[in-house]
């Protein structure tokens, strides 16, 4: 920078001085760009990202010729001279008069003075006109995390030239641990050296400024590093334009406390899956596949499922992953729509169980669209209607037993067994104390799962009853079949 003490006639000559070294803008400008971040550890947490100053974008710089260029000489008065050519393979433009011309890595106006240059030699201050008919096409590779990543040939139509965003959508989208804060471009130049800078796309989506979605160039090559970006970020990058479109089917696995874990086809937010119950995907849908809606195709949360320790574990591009916690509570309770994740390629959904269960939040757990519609439990023994009944998901043992009319007159109203299979293939069998005054408990009044058997055994006097009838039973049916037959005598009418 100049000295602002220098004196207005010495800073006029430093001036003219610079001007004469040909020193350019550009170059001014030119500064040295942050490199790459560093590798992401294998379990990161999305964190609200730090408070970024606007930083410009590079600025653009003029289109330079390639092999594949059509382009149109014109020399004034000189028709014979003038005509198409094509940039060869060796960057040369091979023209009447001058022969081979090697233009590659020119301008169109660099390109123009040096062909005014060369037919100087031969003519009498010739007036070269040279105009691009047919832009190449682009040879560009792009790394990181991209839903597909490699090279990639951009057509050119017109005089604009492909943007990035143009690159991403064609390459199926970012991921959604995508760091499009960092996105680093590597760019050769014209003596062979590499030029490489940041972009920030964050920038195009927070101001809408089109000059973060730089125009690309012949052999450009991108990398997107892997970043961790808050919730609410992840559902912006989402939705826009060079994310992952939702059309396309994923494959993700559900685990834990659902009641059919195991892998699924989202598509979406409609699921398709190997089990023939599951509906199809509806290819036109445009709603993203969301973390409850994995879970109303796993058939729903269990009762003892912990919904604020949710984990989604997301693999990334680098070889690692990353675990994202998710609070389904705060979805429920505080509409908090940030806590719906967006679901990847390759998600695993976790939900483990709860050490324990506040009774005040089971009926707002149990009407969420992500539990079981319903529940199957058979309720046998001395009740009002015995049989499989369907009853709301986080009923209580309690609540089934009155569901069904309640104790008979013969039913030991004190207890009843809980008959339930375990994940493993064993047959728990337990009794438990019924109170219908007890809040929901482990030890006295369950939450029920799907398939439980509930048995209500006779009470001691109806169960001597019994005793006493079996007993008499078969005098009872001496004396029916003694006198069965006077009937047909009228000896007892």
């Amino acid at each position: 920078m100049l000295n602002s003490r220098l004196s207005q006639p010495k800073l006029a000559l430093v001036c003219i001085a610079l001007c004469a070294m040909g020193i350019s803008s550009s170059a001014a400008k030119a500064q040295q760009l942050p490199s790459l971040p560093e590798q992401n550890p294998s379990r990161a947490t999305p964190t609200t990202s730090p408070t970024r100053s606007i930083v410009a974008p590079p600025a653009e710089t003029a289109y330079t010729l390639g092999a594949g260029d059509v382009v149109r000489v014109e020399i004034f008065q000189v028709p014979q001279y003038s005509g198409e050519s094509e940039v060869l393979v060796d960057g040369t433009l091979n023209l009447p008069l001058i022969g081979p011309v090697n233009v590659a890595g020119l301008s169109i106006e660099e390109t123009t003075e040096l062909l005014s240059s060369q037919y100087g030699q031969y003519l009498k201050r010739p007036l070269v006109t040279l105009s691009l008919l047919n832009r190449r096409p682009l040879q560009i590779g792009i790394s990181g995390e991209i839903n597909t990543p490699g090279a990639y040939t951009l057509t050119q139509t017109g005089t604009q030239s492909p943007r990035l965003t143009q690159l991403l959508e064609m390459a199926g989208g970012v991921t959604q641990v995508a760091d499009i804060r960092q996105v680093q471009i590597e760019r050769s130049g014209r003596n062979g050296n590499t030029q490489t800078f940041t972009v920030d796309l964050w920038q195009l989506l927070e101001t809408g400024n089109s000059q973060y979605d730089i125009s690309l160039r012949d052999g450009d090559s991108i990398f997107i590093p892997t970043g961790t970006i808050s919730l609410e970020e992840a559902s912006l990058l989402a939705d826009s334009s060079f994310a992952a479109s939702v059309s396309q089917p994923i494959n993700v696995a559900v685990i834990g406390e659902v009641y059919r874990p195991g892998p699924y086809t989202l598509q979406g937010g409609v699921a398709t899956t190997r089990d023939a119950g599951v509906p199809g995907a509806s290819a036109n849908s445009s709603t993203p596949t969301t973390v409850t809606r994995a879970l109303q195709v796993a058939g729903g949360i269990k009762p003892r499922a912990d919904i604020r320790q949710v984990q989604i574990v997301r693999p990334t591009r680098s070889g690692g992953s990353q675990v994202i916690d998710v609070d389904l509570w705060q979805l429920l309770e505080a509409g908090d729509v940030y806590q719906d994740v967006v679901l990847q390629a390759n998600d695993t959904i976790f939900v483990p169980i709860a050490t324990a269960l506040d009774p005040s939040e089971v009926p707002t757990v149990a009407s969420a669209s992500f539990s079981p519609n319903a529940i199957r439990v058979n309720v046998v023994g001395e009740v009002s209607r015995s049989g499989v009944i369907e009853l709301p998901p986080n009923t209580s043992l309690s609540q089934a037993i009155l569901a069904v009319g309640g104790f008979n007159n013969r039913a030991k109203e004190s207890e009843a067994e809980l008959i339930r299979l375990s994940p493993d293939g064993t047959v728990n069998r337990r009794t438990i104390p019924v109170d219908f005054a007890q809040g929901i408990n482990d030890d006295n009044n369950p939450l029920l799962q799907n398939n439980d058997v509930i048995i209500v055994n006779p009470s001691a006097l109806a169960r001597i009853s019994d005793e006493i009838g079996s007993i008499l039973s078969p005098v009872g049916q001496v004396i029916t079949n003694v006198f069965s037959p006077l009937r047909f005598l009228n000896i007892f009418d």
